[in-house]
């Protein structure tokens, strides 16, 4: 008996376990990290940001919409969630926003087109893709596939749908201009994917009495040479105030959604919740997509955040920007002039193949944001989004233009600003040294302007707290870099002396208004050598 009792006991206590761990997991947050699918997040207990109140903007304005967003920031779900919409699923939808809108949830056809799945490598890679799209719908409508070009078919699939359903076609459309951005640099397959994309697209305008809807998404508009020629009453909402927030989390959403994640990670990092959010807005914040948009954070890494409970450069790591480093490459880019943009709203709504300027290649991939705008001129600064991003520029773009290439950059970073952390100066100044000596010609380093630039850049890009032209009673400091024990005053030359340098920091007492900071004050006279393009040579002086 006491051995029975003995095994009741153990059963109920791991019955009671097993329970206490199911309710657990039951509590448990479920990020939908790379989950695209409207269904699975509603119906497998994912987390979900209700963006819903788009559908009913989208519902009383125009009948054709194109989209542009960075890669990874919701298009596809946002999609997702429009095909369940208009397929009347009304039971996944409740409780989220939209269920309350004046909508009779009949479901409608759907031509769902997504060009994600191919690399367009090949001449016939969109052909084969839009075969077997083509002819699976046929058959659902009782149509046979013909020898009519896609064009035709295309066309005689939307009609069909139509008089078979008695409801207008839903046409969504995920990643229109992935082979246009796959070829960007293979002009001939470039345009052919253009004309055979146009012909396709032209359709949506020509049906317009079978259509009720029409949603395509991108990462870029093309300009002069559009594939919307043929749809020239497509609305784009790319810069609309009304949709910046459609896609990515807002300082809002991410309070309302995320309070529990944000405690959960403050825990990990020992911090308040007040301070944990700052440190995700400093990480993944920042972003911009219209004049009014609110800040934007990006989802993708707020997500891996939160399910790893550690910082990381998600977005950065999840695709290396190689056609960013191949247009660098091509045009010669100035990188100091990049990161320092302004700019008209035309300058960054398409992409001309004639003329594929960097500035909105990489607005667009979202590797610079909106800033600032001036109302009166009409015109945009740009700017890195965050600390995440300003990484993945040092990571991968800076290599390309200096010696650091043959480092790892994260070593790089990290050594760098131990060394100026402590101090170091000789040893962070033979870093520089090194670095300059790796640029190449591409890097436009003509007037001390520029080299000034490239520290600037340089500094911010490792995350450190650096101003330039910093304004004194008798002058202006070339750079002020700031750490926790030291203050650092730069002053450069373009073919001149470091002592010239140093003289100047002194005579015009640039270190006074530091004399009661507390921290350590340590004035730097560098000169850059235009002959040997690179820094040639320093001087150091500890002020107290």
């Amino acid at each position: 008996m006491t051995i029975l009792r003995h095994y009741h006991c153990f059963f109920r206590i791991n019955q009671l376990s097993l329970q206490k761990r199911c309710d657990m997991e039951k509590r448990m947050v479920k990020y939908p990290i790379g989950q695209q699918s409207f269904v699975r997040l509603r119906t497998e207990n994912f987390i979900y940001v209700d963006k819903t109140c788009y559908i009913e903007k989208l519902l009383t304005g125009s009948k054709y919409y194109f989209l542009g967003r960075p890669r990874r920031f919701g298009k596809s779900l946002f999609l997702s969630t429009l095909k369940c919409f208009f397929e009347g699923k009304r039971e996944l939808f409740k409780g989220l926003y939209i269920d309350s809108a004046d909508w009779n949830w009949e479901p409608h056809p759907i031509l769902y087109l997504d060009l994600n799945n191919q690399q367009y490598k090949e001449e016939n890679n969109l052909d084969i893709l839009i075969e077997d799209f083509l002819s699976t719908r046929e058959r659902e409508y009782g149509l046979q596939p013909s020898q009519q070009d896609h064009s035709i078919r295309f066309a005689g699939l939307i009609r069909r749908m139509y008089e078979t359903t008695g409801k207008g076609v839903v046409i969504l459309v995920d990643e229109y201009d992935k082979p246009l951005v796959n070829n960007i640099h293979n002009r001939q397959r470039f345009e052919m994917y253009r004309d055979k994309l146009t012909t396709i697209y032209s359709n949506f305008k020509s049906s317009a009495d079978y259509i009720t809807l029409v949603f395509l998404t991108g990462v870029s508009r093309f300009g002069k040479l559009s594939v919307f020629s043929g749809l020239n009453n497509i609305q784009d909402i790319t810069f609309d105030i009304d949709f910046s927030a459609i896609c990515g989390i807002t300082e809002e959403e991410l309070t309302d959604n995320f309070k529990d994640s944000i405690k959960t990670l403050s825990q990990r990092y020992r911090r308040s919740g007040d301070e944990e959010q700052l440190e995700l807005k400093r990480h993944y914040d920042g972003y911009h997509f219209s004049e009014e948009c609110p800040d934007i954070y990006n989802p993708f890494s707020l997500l891996q955040v939160f399910a790893k409970r550690k910082y990381g450069n998600y977005w950065i790591s999840s695709g290396t920007p190689t056609l960013l480093v191949e247009q660098l490459k091509r045009t010669d880019t100035d990188l100091t002039q990049l990161l320092n943009v302004r700019c008209s709203q035309n300058a960054l709504a398409g992409l001309d193949i004639e003329n594929i300027t960097p500035v909105s290649l990489f607005y667009q991939t979202g590797y610079l944001t909106i800033k600032d705008y001036d109302f009166d001129t009409d015109i945009y600064t740009l700017g890195i989004p965050n600390v995440e991003v300003k990484q993945g520029f040092f990571e991968y773009l800076l290599p390309y233009y200096t010696s650091v290439k043959n480092i790892e950059p994260k070593v790089f970073v990290v050594d760098f600003l131990a060394e100026m952390e402590e101090g170091l100066v000789d040893a962070f100044m033979k870093r520089l040294e090194s670095m300059f000596a790796g640029i190449g010609y591409d890097m436009h380093f003509d007037e001390e302007r520029n080299v000034q630039n490239a520290f600037l850049i340089l500094f911010s890009l490792i995350g450190l707290n650096v101003d330039a032209e910093v304004k004194t009673s008798d002058g202006r400091i070339d750079i002020l870099v700031r750490t926790k024990d030291y203050v650092y005053i730069m002053e450069l030359k373009y073919d001149g002396t470091p002592e010239e340098a140093l003289q100047q920091i002194e005579c015009k007492e640039y270190a006074l208004p530091w004399a009661i900071d507390g921290r350590k004050v340590i004035e730097i006279g560098i000169n850059y050598s235009s002959k040997k393009r690179r820094i040639d040579g320093w001087k150091v002086r500890y002020d107290n």
